[in-house]
């Protein structure tokens, strides 16, 4: 009788992974943030490597807080 619930609910998961497999390979394509959606993937990646860079480069510019000696 274990067994019986042992297969049923493996079954039960893998009907489960497959709709969500089927979901998520359904072919649609998500646009990069910041990228814009007409442009071509090359295009898109470097739009996001040039966004990133700025931030990067943001971030270097700022101060770093220098750290108390009061001990």
């Amino acid at each position: 009788m274990r067994t019986i619930f042992s297969i049923i609910s493996l079954l039960i998961v893998l009907a489960i992974v497959g709709v969500l497999a089927k979901k998520q390979l359904s072919g649609s394509t998500a646009v990069a943030p910041g990228a814009a959606p007409g442009a071509t993937p090359q295009q898109q990646s470097e739009q996001v490597q040039q966004q990133i860079k700025q931030t990067v480069e943001g971030a270097m510019q700022q101060a770093r807080p220098m750290p108390d000696d009061t001990k």
